[in-house]
């Protein structure tokens, strides 16, 4: 375990001390948020990109801690991609179609190292019953990480919300990655981990600068590549919900936004402020309170897998759905309540 410390603290130290430099070079190349419309929170002009601190600690620490290999060189490819498209969509706005060609062209670079989800086991251990994805782990990879990368930057509403998040899953991820002996990936979750805390002093409110969609993708991205290595290459079924119930926070809210979206006649990717965040806002708190709260709640989930992670994969998988079918349930009824309210 005490390898993994340093690497954290050295991307913990690394973001933490290009922070500053990074706000001075956002604001000299007019990197800025301004608040054009109500769903920002924020009153003021902010630098914004900061994740390109998060992209290039994290990068370069990948290359000092891990040995090179065609599956490390593929993720600083893909990732180089992911990032780059959301600098590019932080100063000039990229349509939501350019910006999924990025993220499958990136999966695509993982699929050919093999990073891809390949196939699935019966939970209730026979052994034989294998499902084969064959070519169809192509599509379901791509949906994997195209979604996981999404759900971070969709959240990325509140000064610390993304970063906070991302870390306390990183965090949840190395300990069952460490687990199950997978201990490349989880490195990365400690990279990943240590540069989001390096990164929050900046970042919570009142924040010094944003991420930008250079950092909520990049982390995003990070984030289904971690899921894909660490648990989704494994054969048992139940890996499919560890990461999910992980990710709770950022997947439940996306999936929740999209059907709001879906239902109400519009566009599935066009922004508004039904999101959790906005709704707890809504109920008076301050953005201090809810960022704490849905902290707490993405602890709870994190603690959660990591327990149904140690059960009999038939347990393990029947205690996730009845999770999932609770977490449903009460998301519609909330919308429901929230649909009569107005």
């Amino acid at each position: 375990m005490q390898k993994f410390i340093i690497p954290f603290i050295a991307a913990f130290f690394g973001t933490f001390i290009l922070m500053p430099f990074t706000i001075k070079l956002a604001v000299k190349f007019g990197y800025l948020d301004i608040p054009k419309d109500n769903r920002r929170v924020h009153k003021k002009p902010i630098p914004v990109g900061g994740g390109v601190a998060i992209y290039f600690v994290v990068t370069v620490l990948l290359l000092v801690f891990l040995d090179i290999s065609k599956e490390l060189v593929a993720l600083i490819i893909s990732s180089s991609l992911i990032a780059i498209s959301g600098l590019v969509d932080d100063k000039y706005g990229l349509s939501p179609k350019l910006k999924f060609g990025f993220q499958i062209i990136a999966s695509i670079v993982l699929i050919v190292v093999g990073i891809r989800i390949e196939f699935f086991t019966n939970p209730f251990d026979f052994q034989d019953a294998i499902f084969i994805l064959n070519l169809l782990s192509i599509p379901v990879t791509i949906f994997w990480v195209c979604g996981i990368t999404n759900t971070i930057n969709l959240i990325d509403g509140l000064d610390g919300l993304a970063s906070g998040v991302s870390m306390i899953c990183a965090i949840s991820m190395f300990f069952i990655t460490y687990e199950m002996g997978h201990t490349d990936v989880s490195l990365v979750c400690a990279l990943v981990a240590g540069a989001c805390l390096g990164f929050l002093p900046f970042n919570f409110n009142p924040a010094k600068i944003f991420m930008g969609d250079t950092g909520a993708l990049y982390l995003g991205f990070m984030l289904s590549y971690i899921s894909i290595a660490g648990f989704l290459k494994q054969a048992a079924i139940l890996m499919i919900f560890v990461p999910v119930l992980i990710l709770g926070v950022p997947v439940f809210d996306t999936a929740f936004a999209m059907l709001r979206r879906k239902l109400s006649g519009r566009s599935m990717v066009e922004a508004d402020k039904g999101h959790l965040h906005h709704r707890l806002l809504n109920m008076g708190l301050n953005q201090r309170q809810v960022v704490v709260i849905l902290y707490s709640i993405s602890i709870i989930f994190g603690l959660l897998a990591n327990i149904i992670s140690k059960f009999h994969s038939s347990i393990g998988l029947l205690i996730s759905i009845g999770v999932l079918i609770l977490i449903l349930i009460t998301g519609v009824a909330a919308g429901m309540l929230k649909n009569k309210e107005e």
